[in-house]
């Protein structure tokens, strides 16, 4: 790499636009040598991006253009430029294929690698907060999730070698959940705890302060979509909220609490549907989003993502179609990711 490094900066001071194209030409074929991946003083650079930057320099008409591109390409092979709340280099921002930044999201099915079960029918897909953890953390912060569930989000965050804490009611899923978890391989060293208990009621400073952590870098939040699924018979469960206000007084009470760990400037993620209730579209996850913009916070994105019908479900795709083709309404096959981010106070 250092080679590549040394022909371009030469190329700097060439005023002459045939001489530079030969002598880029002769760098594509040594890239064309090279692995899959190259890492140069922590830069890691992908032989295909690299070449695509390259042939772009070949491609290019005039000599004012064709040495800004080389100066691009130089900064970015060995310049670092770490985004303020993630890993990821900017001067690199090409080499992440794998971050995903429209706001469609079609994914065509969920990640069972490693620990990552769908034996808990409250999980979300892996891929989620996968995604915002890479995209919103740095190697090292935490990531609270206040609705546990099977440990999806503590899964993806020890993998990613983030610390995780995770709130769960019930203890038997709790139990399911940690268990889950030992089955990932804890290869940074990372701390995970598990508190059972109601997300309303626990301390969150408290359990922070027996972590020696200050405050959390990211919140991802997925609570039952109030009644549509009956998560349990305890009382305090948001599933058993006797009417829509009640949820959302909760849920909003929930989200007082995470405020007061979450630090300033750093992201909120919410996975949540809407829902149909007596011949009507009630649009919870629109109403969850609002409860959260009362608190101040900034919403930075609303994606849609496909929603996945379980086999079952599938098997019953025509009783779908016919009821709302009776009721006049559609069949839910989506659901939202509000990205927030918490203004600084």
């Amino acid at each position: 790499m250092q080679k590549i490094i040394d022909e371009l900066l030469l190329l700097n001071d060439v005023e002459d636009l045939k001489y530079i194209r030969i002598k880029i030409n002769e760098i594509k074929d040594i890239v064309n040598y090279l692995p899959k991946k190259i890492e140069n003083d922590n830069i890691i650079v992908s032989k295909k991006i690299l070449l695509e930057e390259i042939e772009q320099i070949i491609e290019t008409k005039s000599l004012e253009r064709t040495k800004h591109y080389i100066r691009i390409l130089l900064k970015s092979l060995t310049e670092l430029k770490i985004d303020k709340v993630s890993d990821l280099n900017l001067n690199r921002w090409k080499e992440y294929d794998d971050i995903m930044t429209d706001s469609l999201w079609l994914i065509d099915k969920r990640d069972s690698s490693g620990a990552h079960s769908n034996s808990y029918h409250g999980n979300y897909i892996p891929q989620i907060p996968n995604q915002f953890i890479k995209r919103y953390t740095k190697k090292g912060d935490t990531v609270l999730d206040p609705f546990l569930g099977g440990g999806t989000t503590l899964i993806e965050s020890q993998r990613l070698g983030r610390n995780g804490i995770g709130i769960e009611l019930q203890e038997d899923v709790a139990k399911f959940a940690k268990e889950n978890i030992k089955k990932e391989e804890n290869i940074h060293n990372i701390i995970n705890k598990i508190i059972v208990g109601d997300s309303f009621e626990v301390d969150y400073r408290k359990e922070l302060d027996e972590l020696n952590i200050d405050k959390v870098q990211l919140v991802i939040m997925h609570p039952p979509y109030w009644n549509i699924i009956k998560f349990s018979d305890d009382e305090k469960d948001l599933s058993n909220c006797n009417d829509l206000q009640t949820f959302l007084d909760k849920f909003g009470k929930i989200v007082d609490k995470v405020d007061e760990v979450l630090e300033n400037g750093r992201y909120f993620v919410l996975v949540i549907s809407d829902m149909y209730q007596k011949s009507e579209w009630v649009p919870l996850g629109f109403y969850s989003m609002q409860e959260i913009m009362k608190r101040k916070y900034k919403l930075k994105s609303i994606i849609v993502k496909n929603f996945k019908h379980t086999k079952g479900k599938d098997q019953q795709s025509n009783l779908w179609k016919y009821r709302a083709i009776v009721g006049g309404f559609y069949v839910f096959k989506h659901e939202y990711i509000f990205v927030f981010q918490k203004k600084k106070k």
